[in-house]
């Protein structure tokens, strides 16, 4: 029988606020919007969800172990707007069952445009992690799970012995998503897939009453797991950890779903859960894989078009990395801050254009009314910026040695 193997994003991004051309305030962020966000999904989901998770540990002796990954900006925002959600956090990782992933700090788009910038915030996160979680991550998830073959020979050198991708159909051909492999580029390194039908039944069809397979249940699900017998060594769920009670809210009984899973699941001998580090130490590799092109979990596509399909999106972060060499020549810590914030990926979500299939996916959350005013209000933020580097960079120079 397959492991299960569950993985989590936890990700909050600091929103802009209404920043017009005329605006000369370098607070650009929305702290009473990102305050009240954070309150909301705390309440629906960080801390039903924790409380729920530490219960089935506790209640399994061990046997249910999940995995997280989350950004640095999100644990910026527990800290000061929810600090109970960050240390139920800490309590699941003290469980010994929990296992803490590596990313970008910003969640940002870095590995496309900037390696230099890339490296850095991946040693931010990991550092991160290990201030706040007590763990050194040895499984990569880039932003998105956007991955080429470049991405497992980047950061193998930085002690990671995994990483993550999408299993997309595209790639796989013939081969299950249910297996692990070896990346071309970096034989070293262990490559997980996600499977993207399993996990989107969880995370986007199983309020939907349309869906033929409406309800879901634990137990018709494992159903579906236990199908891998013999043909998979792991079923790789990979999720927003909002599903639980923000996207799918509470009275749809995804938390009664949660709740059912390990024991509908261990009912197997031969089952178990597994975090992604102990799905690489337990089962064998297949074969290689190569991923020429980059694909990441979005949309139909799985492609970078969520948030390079449109001349303001490419617009915009050519912009905001242009900027690089002389932001962080001006070593000022606000500026550079503010600008890695700027990075983060959902800016450019916002802006994405793409209203049929996956018009819905790209709405939630979105504090703009268009596509164009989030481009509009990001680069009025970003002439802000210039202008501020110019005068924080002459201040600089300006200064009296002491």
């Amino acid at each position: 029988m397959p492991s299960l193997c569950l993985y989590f994003q936890v990700h909050q991004p600091y929103r802009l606020r209404c920043y017009s051309v005329f605006d000369s305030d370098a607070n650009y962020f929305d702290d009473e919007v990102n305050g009240q966000i954070m309150a909301k999904v705390a309440e629906k989901c960080y801390r039903p969800a924790n409380a729920l998770m530490l219960e089935l540990i506790k209640r399994y002796q061990g046997k249910f172990r999940i995995a997280y990954s989350i950004t640095g900006v999100a644990v910026e925002q527990f800290q000061r707007y929810a600090p109970d959600v960050l240390e139920s956090f800490k309590a699941l990782a003290r469980s010994g069952c929990v296992e803490f992933l590596g990313e970008t700090y910003h969640h940002t788009l870095s590995f496309l445009y900037s390696k230099r910038e890339f490296l850095e915030q991946v040693r931010m996160h990991r550092e991160m992690v290990e201030q706040q979680f007590g763990q050194t991550p040895t499984v990569f998830r880039n932003t998105e799970l956007i991955y080429n073959d470049q991405l497992p020979a980047l950061v193998g050198p930085l002690g990671f012995t995994s990483v993550l991708a999408e299993g997309a159909d595209h790639v796989l051909g013939w081969r299950s998503a249910n297996h692990v492999y070896t990346p071309r580029e970096a034989p070293h390194l262990a490559l997980l897939l996600k499977n993207y039908r399993l996990s989107d039944d969880v995370a986007f069809r199983f309020s939907d009453c349309n869906w033929n397979e409406w309800p879901l249940t634990a137990e018709k699900f494992v159903e579906w797991i236990n199908r891998g017998n013999g043909n998979g060594d792991t079923v790789n769920l990979f999720m927003d950890y909002e599903t639980f009670g923000e996207h799918q809210w509470a009275d749809t009984g995804i938390f009664e779903f949660l709740r059912a899973l390990p024991a509908q699941l261990l009912g197997h001998p031969d089952n178990d859960f597994l975090t992604p580090s102990e799905v690489v130490a337990s089962h064998p590799r297949q074969a290689e894989i190569s991923m020429p092109d980059t694909v990441s979990w979005a949309d139909l596509e799985r492609d970078l078009s969520a948030w390079l399909g449109n001349a303001m999106q490419s617009n915009a972060l050519h912009e905001i990395y242009r900027l690089e060499s002389a932001i962080l020549s001006s070593e000022q810590p606000g500026l550079i801050d503010d600008w890695r914030k700027l990075q983060t990926s959902d800016h450019f979500y916002y802006m994405c254009t793409k209203y049929f299939a996956d018009g819905d996916v790209h709405k939630y959350f979105n504090p703009y009314d268009s596509p164009y005013d989030s481009y509009i209000n990001y680069m009025n933020v970003m002439d802000n910026i210039r202008s501020r580097m110019g005068r924080e960079t002459a201040l600089t120079e300006a200064a009296p040695i002491a």
